[in-house]
This record gives C-alpha cells, sequence and structure tokens, in this order.
C-alpha cells in the first residue's frame, strides 16, 4: 500500500495557510490558485476512481474564497485515499502521480503566497 502522507500533509499545511489568510489577499488571486489546485486534484482523483471512463469528471464549483482551505483539503485528501485504493491501469506508477500532486500542491502554495 502506498504511503501518501506527503501529499496529506502538503495538502493540510496549504490548506490551514488559506484558512488563516485575510481576506484581501485570498481576492488578490491566492483563492483562485487555490481553487485551480482543488479542481487538478478533484479531476485526478475521479480518474484513477473511474480509468475506463464510465463516469464523467465533476468540477468542483467555486463556492467563495473562504471555502478554498477546504476544497483543497478535500480534494488534496480525496487524490491520495485514491491512490492508496486503486490499482491504476495508466502509464504512471501511483508513486509517480504520488510525486506529481505533492509538486502542485507545493508549486500552488509558493504562487499563492508571493
Amino acid at each position: 500500500m502506498l504511503d501518501t502522507s506527503p501529499l496529506t500533509e502538503a495538502v493540510e499545511r496549504f490548506a490551514d495557510r488559506l484558512r488563516a489568510m485575510p481576506q484581501s489577499r485570498l481576492q488578490r488571486g491566492a483563492a483562485a490558485e487555490a481553487l485551480e489546485l482543488a479542481r487538478e486534484l478533484s479531476v485526478r482523483a475521479q480518474r484513477l476512481e473511474a480509468p475506463d471512463g464510465a463516469a464523467p469528471a465533476h468540477t468542483m464549483p467555486d463556492a467563495g474564497v473562504f471555502a478554498v482551505g477546504d476544497q483543497v483539503a478535500v480534494a488534496g485528501t480525496d487524490l491520495a485515499e485514491a491512490l492508496r485504493t486503486t490499482a491504476p491501469e495508466t502509464a504512471k506508477a501511483p508513486s509517480e502521480m504520488l510525486d506529481e500532486a505533492v509538486r502542485l500542491v507545493e508549486q500552488a502554495e509558493v504562487r499563492a503566497t508571493r
């Protein structure tokens, strides 16, 4: 079973930072960056859970600037669980997908907190 703690730790750290940000900073782009990340993580989890394309990917809604921290946390946790429990039939190994997801979170955090 794949250890997905690097992803869950990165996601929780970023989500906590988002939850602590003032509204002005969230509105200046941090919330948009976080929502884009949450949507990407969500799509990746959905692809792992339905690799045959049987279920269409659902887009995470824009629930407002104060919800993005929770949206990142939920999407990241969903992806971590999918990586941990799903045997993907893809060209990439689960560990590669995990490393890529961690990089996405770290890069989004840097962009959102500049």
